[in-house]
């Protein structure tokens, strides 16, 4: 490990002169686009990532920030482009929730039992996990993706990372202002979106937005299927802030969301045919319908620390129906409906940051529990030969704390340090081909994470920084099938060491961030194919460590009238001694995950990258603002992505399609400002590039064609 870790310090210092980070200023509330006059300097850029509000350039994180605009101009108008703004990231969509990994962990089975290791946080509230994935980014703020393990504020689970997706505030006395803007496309697609600020009175505002889309298929299906192939969702939000003196704020937000997606059509891995031409005998249906709720109070005592209390409340119903063969041939289909309901609540207490010391003490309690409807889950030939009904409950509380104390006025030590304690239950009924099967099993996990962290203000343009953290996944419960209880899986531990220069060049018109990172993960929790019934997967804990490190990079400038962003991530990933059954072949004989022995069926898969985990992820953006008598702006913008090939399995077997190859997106606008009216002619992927968006029994789902239109927006 010790070699490992002076090899990448040493590539990283190597490289510290060319790359680092991107990051915008905050959003405009009137949600004008990029098109809007740009700054002869960088922005400082604000983060939440410790729950005070710094600057990221000050801040011991790698991190990639985006405001609303700025995720327009770049193409990103749902979580599945995030991946082509920011290193080391990849977002995998088939069909009823996502598979989000940053550095390689995330999730890569999708399932009420196996958790996240990365959160997405709406409001400052962490949303659901996994489900509910395909809500809209509009009126958004600003879109914080953190990398690296998160145990002392973001808590369990977030051992690759967080994202926080803020949506834009009311403003007091900010008169009455918003933005409506519309779009046409090809696949016949119509959205329109917008927002409007009400200045109620001298203490309390409120702020409404929406957003609509309606558009055809992207695919021509041929076969017997049932199911309206298009899609058509809407999306509204209600956000109040009372501020009755300078020391109290509450603010509530509000939102609901009806995404009918019409299904995620798929054809089989190997298929040769072009895979936006496919065949199915199924009812293809996707609806997510869900709510969410966000009360934020902070308080400020009269010695400036500050009292916050945030509570949420989340409830939704996802349904999802599929051809599970990819074929019109066979009639093994799937369904499924999930009700979920969440309610959390965390307090702080945080004291200022004006002397040497600061600190933040907080308490976090979260409950979320899965309902599966009677005769609404289910699977095989013929249809209903495996139905699952029941619920699956799960509790989290933790307590987290940090104290920074200034050693000198320019290096600060960090100490943190969070103690959790999770439980999950599943109260499951299973009727497998006639056979019942009754599961009331429970798992209770507890771990103390810490963190310690140095760092150094060299001057007023560079910042060093080292840490070294830990982090906790809590084990599970697995699917019951088969014959007997499957066992639980145990937790997941990581310790993360990490190094970063932050610095900023040319009196503020270029920015960059540089950081290596070695993780080393115990009882590191793998994903493989239950032998009977592939399409379930089930959990396992790698017995021997497993590591994963690499160096990532970001730059950001501006020079005059031309702007652009870049970012780089390499990274290596290698399991420690694992065997398994890859489910696909015949398996004969015992294969235990420590001891094996290695056969034809059970595999060896020491070395092996972990799935989701590409060798190289690189992005770039450059803008130039043409601006005209009468301040008319033409504003060009290139946006290239690339997300290197990856495995979606652990056996890395390529003959059974479990290789996703490289995607290489490019997207492209041309925006022209005429006062507060923008019209922008926009194309995504412009290169019409058939990438897989993502593997899941034995299923190849696409990512998204080559799409273009027209978007007019009239700020107000």
């Amino acid at each position: 490990m010790k070699t490992k870790l002076f090899a990448i310090g040493c590539a990283a210092a190597q490289l510290a002169t060319s790359m680092a980070v991107h990051a915008q200023a905050a959003a405009p509330q009137s949600g004008e686009s990029a098109a809007a006059p740009k700054e002869s300097v960088l922005e400082e850029i604000v983060v939440t990532a410790e729950r005070r509000r710094t600057s990221l350039q000050r801040t011991p994180i790698a991190a990639t920030v985006m405001t609303g605009e700025s995720l327009a101009a770049s193409g990103v108008t749902t979580v599945d482009q995030l991946q082509f703004i920011s290193p080391a990231a990849t977002v995998n969509n088939f069909g009823q929730g996502i598979d989000f990994n940053i550095r390689g962990i995330g999730k890569a089975e999708h399932n009420t039992q196996t958790t996240t290791g990365v959160i997405t946080y709406r409001d400052g509230v962490a949303t659901f996990p996994g489900y509910f994935t395909a809500e809209p980014y509009y009126d958004i703020a600003r879109v914080e993706i953190l990398r690296g393990p998160q145990g002392t504020f973001v808590g369990q689970n977030a051992t690759g990372g967080a994202v926080f997706v803020t949506s834009n505030d009311p403003i007091i006395n900010g008169g009455h202002h918003g933005y409506v803007q519309g779009h046409v496309g090809n696949y016949d697609e119509f959205g329109a979106q917008g927002a409007l600020n009400l200045p109620v009175s001298d203490t309390f505002a409120a702020r409404v937005a929406f957003n609509g889309l309606k558009r055809d298929s992207l695919y021509d299906i041929e076969g017997p299927y049932t199911g309206d192939d298009g899609v058509q969702t809407g999306s509204f939000r209600l956000g109040m802030l009372w501020e009755p003196s300078e020391k109290l704020s509450v603010l509530l937000k509000a939102d609901y969301s009806y995404l009918d997606l019409s299904g995620y059509p798929a054809d089989p891995v190997n298929a040769t045919n072009d895979p936006f031409e496919i065949t199915a005998n199924a009812d293809i249906h996707a609806l997510d319908r869900f709510g969410r709720s966000v009360l934020r109070i902070d308080y400020e005592f009269d010695n400036g620390t500050t009292l916050r209390s945030v509570s949420g409340y989340q409830k939704g119903r996802t349904e999802y129906r599929a051809d599970l063969d990819g074929t019109s041939i066979g009639n093994n289909i799937f369904g499924d409906a999930v009700d979920e309901e969440i309610y959390s609540q965390e307090i702080n207490l945080i004291s200022t940051d004006t002397g040497r010391f600061n600190w933040i003490l907080g308490a976090y309690y979260q409950h979320d529990e899965y309902e599966f409807p009677p005769g609404e889950f289910y699977i095989g030939i013929p249809t209903g030969q495996y139905l699952l009904e029941g619920t699956n409950p799960k509790e989290t509380t933790a307590f987290f704390g940090q104290i920074g104390f200034h050693v000198t006025q320019s290096v600060e030590l960090q100490v943190g340090a969070r103690y959790s304690d999770s439980s999950t239950e599943n109260h499951i009924f299973v009727n497998q081909y006639g056979l019942p099967l009754t599961q009331d099993q429970r798992a209770e996990y507890s771990n103390l994470s810490g963190k310690v962290a140095l760092n150094w203000t060299v001057d007023e343009h560079n910042f060093l920084y080292a840490f070294v953290a830990t982090g906790f996944r809590p084990g599970g419960l697995n699917v019951p099938v088969g014959l007997g209880i499957p066992a639980p899986f145990d937790e997941e531990k990581v310790t993360n060491y990490e190094i970063g220069w932050k610095a900023g060049w040319l009196d503020g018109n270029l920015r960059t961030q540089l950081n290596a990172f070695y993780n080393e993960y115990e009882n590191f929790q793998v994903t493989v194919g239950y032998p009977d019934i592939p399409v379930f997967g089930f959990e396992l804990n790698n017995p021997n460590a497993t590591e994963i490190y690499g160096l990532e990079a970001q730059i950001e400038a501006v020079f005059g009238q031309f702007s652009m962003d870049a970012g780089v991530g390499w990274m290596k990933s290698e399991l420690g001694q694992f065997f398994a059954v890859d489910p696909r072949v015949p398996s004969f004989g015992a294969c235990d995950p420590a001891t094996g022995p290695a056969s034809p069926s059970c595999i060896d898969l020491e070395g092996n990258d972990q799935t989701y985990a590409p060798d190289f992820t690189f992005n770039l953006g450059a803008q130039y603002e043409f601006t005209f008598a009468g301040g008319d702006i033409l504003t060009p913008r290139v946006n290239y992505g690339h997300v290197s090939e990856q495995w979606a399995t652990l056996f890395q077997n390529e003959a059974r399609g479990d290789r996703i190859e490289a995607r290489n997106i490019f997207n492209a606008q041309i925006a022209w400002r005429h006062g507060d009216l923008v019209t922008t002619l926009y194309g995504t992927n412009l290169t019409d590039q058939q990438y897989v968006g993502a593997l899941n029994s034995g299923l190849r789902f696409m990512g998204p064609p080559r799409q273009f239109g027209l978007r007019l927006l009239k700020a107000f």
